[in-house]
C-alpha cells in the first residue's frame, strides 16, 4: 500500500499493563499466557483466524483497455511508458504467468527477453493473482479502496467487479477496504460510495463476513499528518455509521494508537475513536527492518496492543511484512518468518499482510524476479537471490501459505522457517535428459508432433513420444519434443505439443510418488491425466491417482 511513508519521531510510550520497557522474557512469558487464557472477543470468521493480504489491484498500462489509459502506478509520468528516468516501482515482477503483458521503456530483461509488465485491468491477471492465493492457501484479499470520486474512479470500480469475479471463481474472500488518505471530502462521500456501490458486493459468496456481518476496513484515521486531517468526532461518526448498516468494521490504524504524545504517529484524543472499531490493525511498513526491531515492536508495542484489545472485547490484527526487498532486508524469509512466530505466539486473532502487489515499495508477496537475469538490465532493481540466497518467485506467498497454517494450528510453532526459498525440482528429474512417459494403461504418452492433442495410447515408444525434461527455473520442469514443447492450456482443454517457448502453462513440477512412478502438477494446481488412453489427455485433476502416475523409461 503507496502509503505516506512515516518515520518513528520519539521513543515507543509503554502502557502499563504489567509490562515495562526492558521488561525480561519471563515477564513477557507470563503476560502471553494471560493474553491466551482470555476469551477471543469473535469467534473465527473471515478474517478472525485467517490470513488477508493487502491488495492493491493498482496497475495499469496504456492499450489495456482501461479506463485511465495510462502508466498506472508504474510510472511516475503516467503517460510515458516506465524506464530507468520514469519509474514509479521498487521491485521488477515476475510475469511468466500472465498471458497479456505490456513493453515498457526499459532495455530488455538480462537475459534477453523483452522487459514487459502486467495491466490489474486483464481479467486474466486478476484470475491469476487470485489463483495463487488459492494454491498458496491464502484465505482472503483486503481490497484497497482510495478517494473513488477523481479520475481513477472508474478504473477501480471496474477492478473491484474482477476481484468479486476471481475471488468466486477461487473460494477466497474479500472486503472492501477503504484509504481515506487525502480524501478532502471523505465523511460524506464514504458513505454515498458505500450506498450507492460497495454495499451490493457483500451479496457476494466471496464478500467476506465475521461475526455475520460484512466486513470493510477504513485505514487513515487518526494519522498525525495533514493527508489525516479529520477530528476524532468526525471518524467516530464514519465508525458508527458503517456499525449501524450492519457492518464489522476493522480500523487501519497508528502503530502507536494507544498512546499519542505529541511527535508520534498518532493525533492525541482518539483512544475512544479507535476502541469504536471491531478490530485493529496498526501499521507496520517504515516500522521495522531486521529480526531485532520485530522483536522490539513484539514486547513494546504488540504485547501491550493485544492485552488492551483482549481487556476491550476487540480483535487485534497486527500486520507482517516480507520487508522492503530493495532496501535488503528479507534475508531469505528470516525476517517474515520471525514476524510470524512472534504474532501467533501473541494470540492474535488474524494477521494482515502488508502487502500481496506492492511493487511500488518493495514490501509485495506476489511473484518477483528470481535473479538479475530476469530484471531490466542497467534498471538496479535487486531480484530475490540478492543476499546470495536463491529463491523462487513465489517464494513470499509459500511462506505466508505456512504462516496461515502455524496461525491455524495446522502445523506447531516454530521458530525456523518450514518453507525452502526454493522448490527443488525431485532429486530424480532427468534435467537434460530425454524420457518416455508409460501410463497405468501400459502404454506410451505421445505428443501427437504437435497437431492434435495428445494421448496416452502407443505400444512403442518413438520420436513423437520421447521428451526432453528441461529445466523452465523456479522448481519447474519443460518437456520438449520434435523442437515444441508440451503446453497444460491451463487446465482448460486438452493439452498439446505445439508450444516454440516455453511459459507458465507450459511449466511443471515434477512430483515424486511413493511407488516410483511420477506426476506432473500444471501451474493451475491441477495434475495431468493419461485419461486412461481413452480420450485426449488433460490438466484437470485435483489429486493425482492411477491415471495421473507414470512410469518413466520402461
Amino acid at each position: 500500500m503507496k502509503k505516506i511513508k512515516l518515520i518513528v519521531l520519539a521513543a515507543i510510550a509503554i502502557i502499563a499493563v504489567g509490562c515495562k520497557k526492558n521488561s525480561s522474557d519471563q515477564a513477557n512469558t507470563t503476560l502471553n499466557s494471560k493474553l491466551k487464557s482470555r476469551a477471543l472477543a469473535s469467534a473465527t470468521g473471515d478474517v478472525v483466524g485467517k490470513i488477508v493480504v493487502g491488495y492493491q489491484g493498482w496497475f495499469a498500462a496504456i492499450g489495456d483497455g482501461s479506463p485511465i489509459n495510462a502508466w498506472w502506478h508504474w510510472s511516475n509520468d503516467q503517460s510515458q511508458a516506465p524506464s530507468t528516468s520514469n519509474v514509479g516501482i521498487k521491485s521488477w515482477p515476475d510475469v511468466r504467468d500472465y498471458t497479456s503483458i505490456y513493453q515498457t521503456g526499459f532495455a530488455n530483461l538480462n537475459n534477453g527477453q523483452p522487459a514487459s509488465l502486467f495491466s490489474s485491468f486483464t481479467d486474466q491477471t486478476v484470475n491469476t493473482q487470485f489463483q495463487w492465493m488459492q494454491q498458496n492457501g491464502i484465505d482472503c484479499a483486503a481490497l484497497q479502496r482510495f478517494d473513488p470520486n477523481g479520475s481513477e474512479g472508474p478504473i477501480r470500480d471496474a477492478i473491484t467487479a474482477k476481484v468479486k469475479t476471481a475471488a468466486e471463481a477461487t473460494g477466497r474472500k474479500f472486503y472492501i477496504m477503504y484509504d481515506v488518505s487525502g480524501w478532502t471530502n471523505m465523511q460524506p462521500e464514504i458513505k454515498t460510495d458505500w450506498t450507492n456501490k460497495m454495499s451490493a458486493y457483500t451479496s457476494s459468496s466471496a464478500y467476506a463476513k465475521q461475526n455475520g456481518k460484512p466486513v470493510v476496513c477504513i485505514w487513515g484515521f487518526g494519522f498525525n499528518d495533514t493527508n489525516h486531517p479529520w477530528t476524532a468526532d468526525v471518524c467516530l461518526d464514519v465508525i458508527n455509521w458503517f456499525k449501524a448498516q450492519g457492518c464489522y468494521v476493522i480500523g487501519g490504524v497508528p502503530t502507536q494508537w494507544r498512546t499519542a504524545p505529541s511527535g508520534q504517529d498518532s493525533r492525541p484524543g482518539f483512544l475512544a475513536t479507535y476502541t469504536a472499531f471491531n478490530m485493529l490493525s496498526p501499521w507496520m511498513i517504515g516500522r521495522i527492518g531486521n529480526v531485532s526491531d520485530a522483536d522490539n515492536y513484539y514486547n513494546n508495542v504488540n504485547i501491550p496492543d493485544q492485552a488492551y484489545c483482549n481487556s476491550n472485547g476487540i480483535d487485534y490484527q497486527p500486520c507482517v511484512l516480507p520487508g522492503d526487498l530493495q532496501e535488503h532486508q528479507r534475508v531469505h524469509g528470516d525476517f517474515m518468518w520471525h514476524q510470524f512466530y512472534n504474532m501467533v505466539k501473541l494470540g492474535c486473532q488474524g494477521i494482515y499482510i502488508s502487502m500481496f502487489d506492492e511493487y511500488n515499495e518493495g514490501n509485495q508477496i506476489a511473484k518477483t524476479a528470481e535473479t538479475q537475469a530476469s530484471v531490466p538490465a542497467g534498471s538496479g532493481f535487486v531480484s530475490l537471490d540478492e543476499d546470495g540466497t536463491a529463491c523462487s518467485a513465489d517464494y513470499y506467498m509459500r511462506l505466508t501459505g505456512d504462516g496461515g497454517k502455524m496461525l491455524k494450528g495446522q502445523i506447531a510453532l516454530t521458530a525456523t522457517r518450514p518453507t525452502s526459498p526454493v522448490v527443488t525440482v525431485s532429486s530424480v528429474a532427468p534435467i537434460g535428459q530425454t524420457v518416455t512417459f508409460k501410463g497405468s494403461n501400459n502404454l506410451y504418452v505421445s505428443s501427437e508432433n504437435g497437431t492434435q492433442p495428445m494421448t496416452c495410447n502407443r505400444t512403442t515408444a518413438q520420436g513423437w513420444e520421447t521428451f526432453l525434461v528441461v529445466d523452465a527455473g523456479g522448481g519447474k520442469i519443460a518437456l520438449q519434443t520434435q523442437g515444441k514443447y508440451v503446453s497444460s492450456e491451463n487446465g482448460t482443454q486438452a493439452i498439446t505439443c505445439n508450444r516454440t517457448t516455453y511459459g507458465p502453462w507450459e511449466e511443471f513440477s515434477w512430483v515424486s510418488n511413493a511407488d516410483g512412478t511420477v506426476s506432473l502438477l500444471g501451474n493451475n494446481g491441477k495434475f495431468v491425466s493419461s485419461e486412461n488412453g481413452t480420450q485426449a489427455m488433460t490438466c484437470n485433476r485435483t489429486t493425482a491417482g492411477p491415471w495421473e502416475s507414470f512410469k518413466i523409461n520402461q
